[in-house]
């Protein structure tokens, strides 16, 4: 019996080890705070292994006029959870008549996760936006709940890539017009040199004290934004 419950957990980890890494094959997106807005940003393929299912999906979804999430991952458990911190954070603002503090609705997502570790979600979240009380606000959101807070991050296969371009260019001071570039440079990178990330563009969302703004970048306009194509 004892050998029997050891094999049956072997089993059951292993299993979660290959669902938990579908999370991070396929998609990059990117989060970014400055000083007066935050960038969010991700590329427009998705995947099933090496099928190349859709090439024009959007991995930004919008929570309300301050807040938006982005989506590595599966794209059903993305949805549910976003419908349900949408529909918490409705709740939250008709009952104290103010919205939801940012940190709430991460920390919210961080314990459903958490909760649901044996059955996990798999998904991999940036949780962005601006916030009612301390302005922009990045949070990292992983499979099993762990919630960080921070300036810049990214998710998904190109996120390495991803990275290494906004740490060597970030400013928390940049106008707008090059805080969209750096975050679009970062993803058309990504889509040059992970094979599973990609897509006919680039989705950018920008949101800021009074505004959310959604930007779809085609080839062209990216070659016209960097000087350059993404391949």
């Amino acid at each position: 019996m004892y050998y029997n419950d050891l094999r049956s957990q072997y089993r059951n980890s292993k299993m979660l080890e290959e669902i938990i890494e579908k999370v991070y094959k396929g998609t990059t997106t990117v989060g970014i705070a400055f000083k007066d807005y935050v960038v969010l940003a991700s590329d427009k393929k998705a995947t099933a292994g090496i099928y190349v299912a859709h090439k024009n999906v959007r991995k930004i979804v919008r929570i309300n006029d301050r807040v938006a999430m982005t989506v590595a991952g599966l794209v059903a458990d993305a949805q549910a959870l976003a419908d349900y911190i949408r529909a918490e954070a409705t709740y939250y603002q008709i009952l104290n008549n103010r919205p939801m503090p940012l940190k709430s609705m991460a920390s919210l997502l961080g314990l459903i996760l958490n909760e649901y570790k044996y059955f996990p979600f798999i998904v991999q979240l940036i949780l962005g936006g601006y916030d009612y009380y301390e302005g922009p606000k990045i949070f990292g959101i992983e499979p099993y709940g762990d919630v960080t807070e921070e300036k810049f991050t990214a998710t998904g296969s190109g996120s390495p890539t991803a990275i290494g371009i906004i740490e060597a260019e970030y400013s928390p001071d940049l106008d707008l017009e090059n805080s969209i570039k750096l975050a679009v440079k970062a993803v058309a990178t990504a889509i040059a040199r992970d094979v599973f990330t990609g897509g006919i563009g680039v989705d950018v969302v920008v949101i800021g004290r009074d505004f959310y703004r959604e930007i779809t970048y085609t080839v062209d306009d990216i070659r016209k934004l960097l000087g350059r194509s993404m391949s």
